[in-house]
């Protein structure tokens, strides 16, 4: 791969350019030569262009094709629209994935937990439409729906409109079956509340019953979500892919990183039929930002799945493989897992593992 990949690098703010900065250290110390162009979005490109995303990052990742992203903090409550949605939705990264599996030297409830989270990222309450409580816009929409169907909704009441389209489900269930026969996984298992849901929800699931599609030897069930939570924090092992909506896909990644020791540990990537942004799951922690002790791992994972993405399958895997081996020795880890060593020096340490 050397010398033939460009890759946009977002740092992002909060931890971000910490934890950026740590997975670049190691990403070119175990494939030497990318191309890196960095690129800014969130506060720090907010206070040099008047824009959280601008249109020249937008620009460099078209060119590019792929992205490593840190942590963007987006004002709760202030009107501004998530970063991280924007993205998504800009370049259509229709596909989230999102794995989570135990670590040796970590320890958590339940052992050998191996899940991938498979998140539809476009649609569903996170598409954004949402109209105010007392706003021209939702008082027009009260009496349209009352017009339409006699449904009445307070007029104090903020709306939000969850849309999941047929268009939007196939792709993502062909992407999840895609996706578990060539990483070798056996089930897949679709979380839903179409009882109470069923012109959206009961979409999503009724599409994914009858898409179709060459699924394999990679069996399929559905389960309602509050059902399949229960289970899953019961017994994980029994779980192998979750394939969800946009909403259920971003809460039930965070409970399966609590399952494996915390979000610290979990990578991300965003991918759609042309570009793919890769980043951690965790968020840019404005609390400890500065102080050197975050937690590099998801990010440095992050890294690892992207090289994957970019077909750097050896440097890939000798990360995974060097993230291991700080793990199981125990001795350089950061705060969050027990320890109280720097965002550098785990850097470092996995680093130093791969040369060994």
């Amino acid at each position: 791969m050397t010398g033939r990949h460009r890759v946009t690098l977002i740092p992002g703010d909060g931890i971000g350019p910490e934890v950026s900065s740590a997975a670049r250290l190691v990403l070119d110390t175990a494939v030497p030569g990318i191309g890196w162009v960095e690129r800014v979005a969130g506060s720090a490109a907010l206070a040099e262009h008047g824009d959280l995303l601008p249109e020249e990052t937008l620009e460099s990742i078209r060119s590019s094709r792929v992205a490593l992203k840190g942590p963007i903090t987006t004002p709760v409550g202030s009107g501004f629209r998530s970063i991280n949605v924007a993205l998504r939705q800009g370049l259509d990264l229709f596909a989230a994935v999102r794995p989570a599996r135990s670590w040796p030297g970590v320890p958590t409830r339940h052992e050998h937990v191996d899940l991938v989270v498979v998140r539809e990222n476009t649609e569903d309450l996170y598409q954004g439409i949402e109209f105010a409580a007392g706003s021209p816009e939702a008082e027009a929409l009260r009496e349209e729906l009352h017009t339409l169907a006699g449904l009445e909704i307070r007029p104090d009441a903020g709306v939000t409109v969850k849309p999941i389209s047929v268009a939007g489900t196939r792709r993502i269930v062909r992407f999840a079956f895609e996706y578990a026969k060539a990483n070798h996984r056996a089930r897949i298992t679709l979380g839903h509340k179409a009882g109470i849901m069923p012109t959206s929800d009961g979409l999503f699931l009724r599409t994914a019953r009858d898409e179709q599609i060459d699924r394999g030897e990679v069996a399929f069930e559905d389960m309602q979500i509050d059902h399949l939570t229960a289970r899953l924090v019961r017994d994980p092992g029994r779980f192998d892919v979750l394939l969800l909506p946009n909403l259920y896909g971003d809460i039930l990644s965070d409970l399966c990183a609590g399952l494996v020791g915390g979000l610290g540990l979990i990578p991300g990537a965003n991918i759609g039929w042309e570009y793919a942004v890769l980043e951690p799951v965790h968020g840019s922690a404005p609390d400890i930002a500065g102080s050197g002790v975050a937690n590099p791992i998801a990010m440095i994972l992050s890294g690892a799945m992207m090289l994957r993405h970019l077909g750097a399958l050896h440097g890939a895997a000798a990360i995974d493989g060097a993230v291991e081996t700080v793990l199981a020795e125990g001795r350089v880890r950061t705060p969050d897992l027990g320890g109280s060593s720097s965002t550098v020096a785990v850097a470092e340490a996995i680093a130093q593992a791969l040369t060994a």
